[in-house]
């Protein structure tokens, strides 16, 4: 008996490139900084898009002007996307609009509470719509109740305004005496 065998075309083995599968992987790259956060959960993944030619670009938001972590971020999701199979894959900063700590799933906020960091407040409600114009950033520190992620508590104080990295703050509760991280809002 002989077989032949015939080499098949890229065009054939590789099926079109699915949007949904490209933001599924790229939705779930851990952060580098808060590993317990997805990408997706931490609101810096803005958006995947695959073009007709099978091209993957995922756009990327960082959480403040120059974090040190979008290189790694952009590093990670390439490689995953690559690994999965993409065969062309971009990667591109979005900064406008700028990252605010409002894109923070609900999932990612538990995430937070539950590994020990009090995640940020919620923006209060402006209607619908965006902002009429720019959006002041407190730089001085937080001045409502900080919940305590480990017992509940209220009576907390700030220790340091900067933590591990800028977008997190050093805080003590007074009735656990533990201490804890506080996300900032931004």
């Amino acid at each position: 008996m002989v077989t032949t065998e015939r080499s098949l075309s890229a065009a054939e083995v590789l099926p079109q490139p699915s949007p949904a599968r490209a933001r599924q992987i790229a939705a779930a790259v851990p952060d580098p900084e808060l590993p317990m956060l997805t990408l997706a959960d931490l609101g810096v993944l803005r958006g995947v898009e695959v073009d007709e030619d099978g091209v993957v670009t995922a756009s990327l938001t960082p959480t403040y002007s120059g974090c040190p972590a979008m290189a790694e971020m952009r590093a990670e999701v390439a490689a995953r996307l690559t690994r999965a199979g993409f065969r062309e894959v971009r990667i591109r900063t979005v900064l406008d609009p700028p990252w605010t700590s409002d894109w923070i799933t609900p999932r990612g906020r538990s995430a937070l509470a539950e590994h020990g960091i009090a995640p940020p407040a919620a923006a209060p409600a402006q209607g619908p719509g965006p902002s009429p114009g720019p959006v002041p950033v407190e730089l001085f520190p937080t001045r409502r109740a900080v919940r305590c992620p480990r017992c509940g508590s209220a009576d907390t104080e700030e220790t340091s305004r900067f933590a591990a990295t800028a977008c997190r703050a050093l805080h003590r509760c007074r009735s656990c005496l533990e201490p804890f991280e506080l996300f900032k809002e931004i």
